[in-house]
């Protein structure tokens, strides 16, 4: 009798971190990476313009713990306030506010709208007191696929890391990163592996964020 030979690729991806990718997820994300073509392509890490500050582009979401201050109206401010799953948090005199979404600036303007009606020119100042693990996707050519996660702040070195480093049949100058665009296909970010193990500069200083996958090639 012939025995069943496996590909890598084909395995069944392994519980990572708690969480298992499900197999229609898998393949889109496959998909979207263009994992049967030819490795090359994508934007490369060093062609990158220099990143903002992440506090200036860290979109809040459920599980979120925010802080709301409304200077010198302690009635109207929240220590903490969680947001739900349903997006919203509960604030004095406003009751329910969806916040997911909109990063804390946004949110504290909205809300310097919403409380002129209580008081002369209130001024607001939202803080991210808690933010939810970082939950990344990390698939392909990897030894554990699965979502794992991440400290705010992480790169792509410690995601694989996570993932259990490269298989022996993984192309070390095909990593990639998919980040979600509002008004195209996801963007496809390259990297070596030499430069993320050397730590070279744009490679290393390049941080994952909410909604990212890692693929490997």
């Amino acid at each position: 009798m012939k025995s069943r030979m496996h590909h890598p690729a084909l395995r069944r991806p392994a519980r990572a971190g708690g969480h298992l990718l499900p197999g229609v997820a898998l393949a889109a994300l496959l998909a979207s990476a263009g994992c049967a073509g030819a490795h090359a392509g994508g934007t490369r890490v060093e062609d990158l313009p220099p990143a903002p500050p992440d506090d200036a582009t860290y979109r809040v979401a459920a599980g979120d713990v925010l802080g709301v201050r409304v200077l010198n109206q302690e009635a109207m401010s929240a220590a903490r306030a969680r947001v739900r799953d349903d997006g919203r948090i509960s604030l004095p005199f406003l009751q329910d506010v969806h916040v997911a979404g909109e990063t804390p600036v946004a949110i504290a303007r909205r809300l310097e709208v919403a409380l002129a009606s209580y008081v002369v020119s209130p001024v607001v100042t939202v803080t991210v007191e808690e933010a939810r693990p970082l939950r990344v996707p990390v698939i392909g050519q990897v030894t554990r696929p699965g979502v794992y996660d991440l400290e705010r702040g992480a790169g792509v070195l410690p995601a694989l890391a996570a993932a259990g480093g490269l298989t022996d049949f993984a192309h070390r100058d095909a990593v990639y990163v998919l980040r979600p665009t509002r008004d195209r296909a996801p963007l496809r970010i390259r990297f070596t592996f030499t430069a993320l193990t050397r730590a070279e500069p744009k490679a290393a200083s390049f941080v994952l964020h909410q909604g990212d996958s890692v693929v490997v090639e």
